[in-house]
């Protein structure tokens, strides 16, 4: 990834996770004095007026106010929901597809609780059949998150796995409790 598209978690004054830009944006902040660096990377970047550190972590000067965000129905929540995990076999892939629990053809609902990830063997052996015609279970039952985040559901996932971000990200063990 080059320097300036890295990802850097942006913080509210409070250090509240607001959002996550890009480096040349953070930095934009930074120079603007509306933001100040937090966490840097080891190596910084080279510009033409010589040498800034690589922000990881940026905090607000000022606070901003946001109203509270509405998590979305999307393939993409659903798969950070899951965890990019089928939730027939267990099955962490690539290539995965949305599966209806209860198939619309039975009356089911795109809704939060009646909708899975799963790998396309599974999706195909279930097709449009209740699961107890299949023999089949799920690893676990489809929930709402309880937790939203304002930062998207992916990015607060994938920031829970990076050691500086995870300091200033709130810890909750399961989001669907």
């Amino acid at each position: 990834m080059r320097p300036m598209n890295q990802e850097v978690l942006v913080l509210n004054s409070d250090y509240e996770p607001l959002n996550v830009c890009h480096a040349r944006r953070a930095l934009a902040l930074v120079f603007l004095g509306k933001a100040d660096v937090l966490h840097a990377h080891e190596r910084g970047l080279a510009m033409v007026h010589g040498t800034y550190p690589s922000p990881s972590v940026v905090r607000l000067r000022h606070h901003v106010k946001r109203p509270l965000p509405e998590l979305k129905l999307s393939r993409r929540t659903v798969f950070a929901r899951d965890n990019y995990t089928c939730q027939y076999c267990g099955l962490v892939a690539r290539e995965l597809t949305i599966d209806h629990v209860v198939p619309k053809r039975h009356g089911g609902q795109t809704t939060w609780d009646n909708v899975v990830t799963a790998c396309r063997r599974c999706n195909m052996k279930k097709g449009d059949k209740l699961l107890h015609q299949t023999n089949m279970r799920l690893v676990k039952a489809p929930t709402r998150p309880k937790y939203v985040p304002y930062i998207s559901l992916t990015k607060y996932l994938v920031g829970r796995r990076n050691e500086v971000w995870r300091d200033y990200l709130p810890v909750f063990g399961d989001l669907y409790d």
